[in-house]
């Protein structure tokens, strides 16, 4: 049987007297008419769980942990290995590999670009011999479980843009984020917690270079902003808003959200407008999260062993290694996709001297998040991403010394690492030249990252689409996306 239309069924629940009311508006219907759309099938999916037709084909994915470096990591100095470029320290790097390439303001103007090699040492690990960092001795550890992405770029230059476009695949704020998108498409897996959550960790260095972020970020966009992420708080109430006023108890909040849903339901019948459905599910979902919530950040039932794995710091709240336990809680419990953002990777100058503990901050937290993941039997379906929003230029920005340099923004070449869910661990893929300024093998856009990603949730990119503003709007917009085979488990 073929389901009904969301938009024939708010004209069918329409009276005639509100039919001609709207009628003798005009112009206004027409706006009417197509917001009604968007919500109806915004109310249909939250009843249906997800999109009919969706996935597209078995997932290998059921649920995601993005986590981003805010400031972008420098490849450099921790995934892409160039030892040859000791051999070019203070030299100018060539215009043959600049190629007269976009600067930003912050060394547009310097008068020469000195080579910064990496004084951080590397060393082979794993079965696939990968290059880390020493600054990530952890990673090191878990390479043959993780693949090694060298060769992503992107078209934006800074922070704003570049957040937004990896997050959104545009660089224009107020497209719905990843988050949004596979929460629009799949539905929930837990009636008791939102489908997507946000958890902002805090990082330890005071002189580390931040930058801001805001809602915009895990935004639904157009979408009904059920789709939106919930930020998760690691001080106060977790949750904004969501318990009782004080001296309501439980029972008299049960009857005023009743009394509430029977407005609700009486508006609906009266004006036919399907996103009175939603609102009062949004309200539900608020009262189970009054018991669900507590339930999921009380870490003191955790195991010692737990803690002895993620480090102490996993103790503090609102750290990353919290945040890495606490998005581990919450995938168990069939929350669909987490995002965890860790900020001060913004190394414009004093890098020898700030990333080691932007590097200590995630680096235990990461690698503990994989493998209690795979005790639980959990990462085989579970899709782990770290990684910036762009790179960082093999020259210094600004003074260069034998144990201080900065390094400016750079789209041309960056690194990610992703764990789980359909990825085949102990692989590196892509190639940058010597002086890991240009792709030279298997270049990865951003909006191929994506298309991956929702192939690994069972979604082909290109068929997975909202209509607004008269466009058929995609995650990975209309310019050509592939996925990365090369990955694939």
């Amino acid at each position: 049987m073929k389901p009904t239309d969301p938009i024939d069924e708010a004209v069918l629940m329409a009276t005639r007297r509100q039919f001609f009311a709207r009628s003798a508006r005009g112009l206004g219907v027409a706006a009417l008419a197509s917001m009604l759309g968007e919500e109806a099938r915004a109310a249909k999916m939250t009843a249906a769980g997800g999109l009919p037709g969706l996935p597209h084909f078995p997932p290998k994915a059921r649920r995601a942990i993005y986590l981003h470096m805010v400031g972008a990591p420098p490849q450099i100095d921790l995934l892409d290995y160039k030892p040859g470029m000791k051999e070019w320290y203070d030299k100018d790097l060539p215009e043959s590999v600049r190629h007269g390439q976009r600067l930003t303001t912050m060394t547009s103007g310097q008068s020469r670009f000195p080579v910064a090699p990496s004084v951080f040492k590397f060393e082979q690990h794993g079965q696939s011999g990968a290059w880390i960092s020493e600054l990530l001795p952890y990673t090191a550890k878990m390479v043959d479980d993780i693949a090694i992405v060298r060769s992503l770029h992107t078209e934006a230059i800074n922070h704003e843009p570049a957040m937004t476009f990896i997050q959104t695949g545009n660089m224009t704020a107020g497209k719905p984020c990843i988050g949004a998108w596979i929460a629009y498409g799949l539905g929930s897996m837990n009636q008791d917690l939102p489908t997507f959550v946000v958890l902002n960790a805090t990082h330890s260095n005071p002189k580390a270079n931040v930058q801001a972020i805001s809602a915009r970020l895990w935004s639904a966009g157009f979408l009904s902003a059920q789709y939106a992420g919930v930020a998760l708080r690691s001080a106060g109430d977790p949750v904004l808003y969501i318990n009782n006023p004080e001296g309501v108890p439980p029972q008299i909040r049960r009857r005023m959200l009743d009394a509430l849903g029977e407005l609700n339901r009486v508006q609906e019948e009266k004006i036919g407008d399907p996103e009175t459905r939603v609102r009062i599910a949004q309200y539900e979902m608020a009262f189970r999260m009054q018991s669900s919530v507590p339930e999921l950040t009380d870490l003191s039932k955790e195991p010692e062993s737990v803690y002895q794995m993620y480090g102490e710091d996993a103790r503090k709240g609102g750290t990353f290694a919290n945040s890495c336990l606490m998005a581990r809680r919450l995938v168990e419990r069939g929350v669909r996709f987490v995002q965890i953002y860790h900020r001060g990777w913004d190394v414009h100058g004093n890098l020898p001297g700030v990333l080691p503990s932007q590097c200590k901050d995630v680096d235990q937290g990461c690698w503990a998040l994989v493998q209690d993941l795979k005790a639980r039997g959990l990462l085989e379906d579970t899709l782990v991403i770290w990684g910036g929003e762009f790179g960082r230029t093999i020259y210094s920005q600004g003074k260069l010394t034998p144990t201080d340099y900065g390094r400016d923004h750079h789209p041309r070449c960056f690194s990610l690492w992703m764990a789980g869910g359909g990825v085949k661990g102990g692989v590196v893929y892509g190639e940058t030249d010597e002086f890991s300024y240009n792709i030279v093998q298997d270049p990865v856009h951003v909006r191929d990252f994506q298309a991956t990603l929702l192939h690994l949730f069972g979604i082909q990119h290109d068929r997975f689409s909202y209509k607004y503003q008269g466009l058929d709007q995609k995650l990975t917009g209309v310019d050509p996306a592939s996925v990365v085979k090369g990955i694939l488990a």
